[in-house]
């Protein structure tokens, strides 16, 4: 069958929505089921750090696995990796393990998501060019984010209940299963179009390659830098908020043996991922630069996240919950786009992973530190202060959009500039 622009979404959202389906499974019980196995709250936010750690350990080498053996290779390892490692997680919380080993398997488990990291965008995009799209990236981006919703809507409903009408382990053994399943589909789907991957490269020459391509491609490019650099303040305070909801959340309604409630939780942050999906494009449209759809909504972010900390009202914090959701749903889509339009095709997958390698270096620091803050003072002590950190990444959106960079504007393009030479002449006659 020929391959066509259509074709390859529908590929990509199958694909975006069996992810997530199997990761929500957990995202509303993960913190009660480390508590559960006899963590406390430094413990379980520690063993959350050793996964983002695991990212930032891994992704050079699984972006070397991309380049090498091509993206749909990369995708069907991190699904394999992540079924064996989800099932070593209820081993664990069966036998109560001690946290070392709990350290090591979350470590592995963050290998597994960094085969998909910059991959599965990266073959979108290439797949998209060389069957001739030429539609805007936002729209597509959003509507993944909408199907990826409702994805997480199902996953973390089903989880949570499954998890009050049987234990706290049965949601991570149906997420292996769902992983395996997903393995099956890429495996007969996927295919590498508009990328030829080099199955001849050496992997200490590829590392080379990668750490030199990552600074000519995006750390030089200023535009491409200050969001890299907004990244570590913006997702790893964003991977606490979230978890840290489920027992904070338990707390405020009075009952910490309500599962339920706590999958209806990430429920509606799932409504708010498929709202803001729907919003991506109306958004985008209200502001000249994708850079200031960005400010604006990390400033009100912030606002949220502090209030989240200051408010008891259970019924309040929900709302404030799904303010924060909806924000960063509808503007994930707008980063997306302008990341990908700053840098060229053949570096994509590289400059994509290291971009992810910085949101989770902020995760590996701010996680086991507001972890702690939750420990000695409260959950809203930890929100206040995870507020606070978040707003240090509005300088830098600041900065981004003082580059004026021309694909700032763009609104329909799949083709990033060719040389960082050339993009970052344009940026210089262009800034004041």
């Amino acid at each position: 069958m020929t391959a066509t622009p259509a074709s390859i979404k529908r590929i990509y959202y199958v694909l975006t929505v069996g992810n997530t389906l199997a990761a929500s499974l957990i995202w509303g019980i993960n913190t009660i089921f480390l508590l559960d196995a006899g963590l406390n709250n430094l413990e379980a936010f520690a063993a959350n750090a050793f996964f983002t750690a695991g990212m930032v350990l891994f992704e050079v080498p699984t972006g070397i696995v991309a380049d090498l053996r091509g993206r749909r290779a990369s995708f069907l390892l991190g699904t394999l990796t992540l079924a064996v490692t989800t099932a070593l997680y209820v081993l664990l919380w069966h036998v109560h393990a001690p946290f070392w080993q709990w350290a090591v398997v979350s470590a592995l488990l963050g290998l597994g998501f960094t085969f998909f990291s910059g991959a599965t965008e990266a073959w979108l995009v290439d797949a998209l060019t060389a069957t001739g799209y030429d539609g805007p990236l936002d729209a597509v981006f959003g509507r993944a984010q909408v199907a990826s919703g409702a994805a997480m809507l199902t996953g973390s409903v089903g989880g949570g209940y499954l998890a009050q009408l049987t234990n706290l382990g049965i949601p991570f053994v149906v997420r292996a299963g769902v992983l395996a399943v997903m393995f099956v589909v890429a495996a007969v789907v996927m295919r590498d179009l508009g990328f030829t991957p080099n199955r001849e490269g050496r992997p200490v020459a590829e590392i080379r390659r990668i750490v030199r391509d990552s600074v000519d491609y995006g750390w030089r490019v200023p535009s491409v830098r200050y969001l890299m650099l907004a990244a570590p303040f913006v997702g790893g305070v964003g991977v606490y908020i979230f978890y840290a909801l489920q027992p904070y959340l338990l707390e405020l309604w009075g009952d910490p043996q309500a599962y339920g409630v706590a999958g209806l939780v990430a429920a509606l942050l799932a409504a708010a991922q498929s709202a803001g999906g729907f919003l991506t494009t109306r958004i985008r449209g209200l502001f000249r630069l994708r850079t200031s759809a960005l400010i604006a909504a990390e400033a009100l972010s912030v606002l949220a996240i502090l209030l989240i900390g200051l408010v008891t009202d259970f019924w309040v914090v929900l709302v404030l919950i799904m303010l924060w959701g909806l924000l960063s749903a509808a503007t994930t889509p707008i980063r997306q786009a302008l990341v990908n339009a700053l840098i060229p095709s053949r570096q994509r997958a590289t400059i994509l992973s290291f971009d992810s390698l910085m949101s989770s270096t902020g995760g590996v620091v701010s996680q086991p530190i507001l972890g702690r803050v939750a420990d000695v003072w409260s959950y809203p002590a930890s929100y206040v202060v995870s507020g606070v950190i978040s707003a240090f990444a509005l300088p830098f959106l600041v900065l981004t959009r003082a580059q004026r960079a021309p694909e700032d504007a763009a609104v329909t393009t799949t083709e990033p500039p060719p040389a960082p030479e050339q993009t970052k002449t344009a940026v210089d006659a262009t800034t004041p």
